[in-house]
């Protein structure tokens, strides 16, 4: 029989605790012996002039490394025993008494491990301090209390977090069976850190200052907002080489941990090109990282939102807030240079232009040189109406001039096959942009109703053809 747990009241006694019970002879006859050993030296730790957050989290980090060293008390242990000593029985009754039990403990952390005992008879705390309840957390996951932790997970979250709170939460060692207690604090703590650097466009100097536990907490999520995952990876890469100047420390933290969250797919042909040139990834790595992107890329619709709703683990096959949408190309040198262009709206992007918005692709390149496509909900003076507009634009601006042809085709109902809505031939100068500013020849209404013929399950489907010739 499964031994009770007396880290919380039982059910159906909600104001019931068990405070009369400590240090009382009449609840048990068996000692608990503590061997209290010298802690650290007493005086102010380094780093004179750090936040009380930022000593705490260096103090925590060495003790987490003694801590792997010192031998582990022995497990708490609770049993009930019968009167007539055969095997325990829930009659009214039994005692409750506690195995002889021997630790040894630092002696600054008496009155930690005092407090955490405390809790499993009364199931408060005494306490609101952060740091206070950050040591007890750390006793209570020692001995596997895990009604405290969970306490103190919820105390600490109802406190005001920092930078340095969050990251010193995310740092918190805990065994694998204590992890879903630790689970609500870290993952407010990785939200915290989203949130405070969600435009990676703006705030890249203090992307560099975060430690590895940081920068996984803010690429592990959807909604950091950034160019393109092209950018993304230049950031990393950046980081990387800041904070492991050594190759080989390089590789791995990119093969083990960094590589894991960066979205490979969802980065430009081009650049994964260059990605295989890189050495600050393991070949063997970064070869699968991008066939298996490239493989991605060619996949049905329906297929790539199939494995991105499988990946629930690194998210690789989900799309971020990217600020300049992917598109897919595929590229031609003969007979003539050409390259197709597929860019894909969902309905709710394409609602978000009205009335004046625009959306912009990530680049791509014939012929050596950058071009873009942007769509824009437009006023159309002639009829007097709102609608759809799709433009071409060059990205270099100067001298160059570029003669490309260019024709913009949209998937249609019923057939579900691309029909042709604009062709031209324009001699681009640098800095320019070219389309029409109402494609379907529909109003806006017209365009976004229920029955528009041009969303096929929720999805505007975009294709653009240039060639040079």
């Amino acid at each position: 029989m499964d031994p009770p747990d007396f880290s919380r009241p039982p059910a159906g006694d909600g104001d019931c605790n068990f405070e009369f019970v400590s240090d009382s002879s009449n609840f048990s006859d068996r000692p608990l012996r503590i061997e209290i050993v010298a802690g650290p030296p007493k005086g102010r730790p380094n780093g004179e002039g750090d936040s009380e957050w930022d000593r705490h989290r260096k103090r925590r980090r060495d003790a987490i490394e003694k801590r792997k060293d010192e031998q582990e008390g022995e497990a708490v242990a609770m049993i009930e025993e019968s009167p007539s000593g055969d095997e325990p029985s829930r009659h009214s009754g039994s005692s409750w008494t506690f195995l002889e039990w021997n630790a040894r403990i630092g002696s600054a952390a008496c009155y930690i491990a005092d407090r955490c005992f405390s809790f499993m008879y009364s199931g408060k705390l005494s306490t609101t301090s952060p740091t206070l309840l950050l040591d007890v957390l750390m006793v209570a996951d020692k001995f596997e209390v895990v009604s405290c932790m969970r306490h103190c997970c919820q105390l600490l979250k109802s406190l005001p977090m920092s930078q340095e709170s969050a990251l010193l939460y995310l740092e918190l060692p805990c065994s694998i069976s204590m992890a879903s207690a630790l689970q609500p604090l870290t993952e407010a703590a990785k939200e915290f850190l989203v949130n405070s650097f969600k435009d990676l466009t703006k705030n890249q100097d203090g992307l560099m200052e975060l430690p590895l536990v940081g920068m996984e907490a803010v690429l592990s999520s959807d909604d950091v907002q950034v160019a393109s995952e092209d950018a993304l990876y230049d950031l990393v890469l950046k980081w990387a080489r800041r904070h492991h100047p050594k190759l080989e420390e390089r590789q791995e933290v990119f093969g083990a941990r960094l590589g894991q969250l960066i979205r490979f797919p969802y980065m430009s042909s081009r650049k994964l090109r260059k990605v295989l040139t890189h050495n600050d990834l393991d070949q063997e790595f970064t070869n699968k990282a991008v066939l298996e992107a490239l493989f991605f890329k060619v996949e049905p619709a329906h297929r790539r939102q199939a494995l991105a709703m499988d990946d629930v683990t690194n998210r690789r096959f989900v799309e971020r807030a990217y600020k300049y949408r992917p598109v897919k190309v595929v590229e031609f040198e003969l007979p003539n240079t050409q390259c197709i262009v597929y860019l894909d709206l969902k309905r709710e992007e394409c609602a978000h232009l009205f009335p004046s918005g625009r959306v912009y692709s990530q680049a791509f390149y014939i012929g050596g040189q950058g071009f873009f496509l942007s769509a824009h909900c437009n006023r159309d003076v002639h009829n007097s109406c709102d609608c759809f507009g799709l433009f071409l634009g060059m990205q270099e601006k100067g001298s160059v001039s570029f003669t490309v042809d260019y024709e913009f085709s949209a998937r249609t109902m019923p057939s579900g096959q691309f029909d042709s809505k604009y062709k031209e031939k324009y001699t681009f100068a640098g800095g320019k942009a070219v389309g029409y500013r109402n494609l379907f020849a529909l109003p806006w209404t017209s365009f976004m109703a229920d029955d528009s013929p041009y969303f096929i399950n929720g999805v505007l489907h975009l294709r653009a053809e240039l060639t040079i010739e």
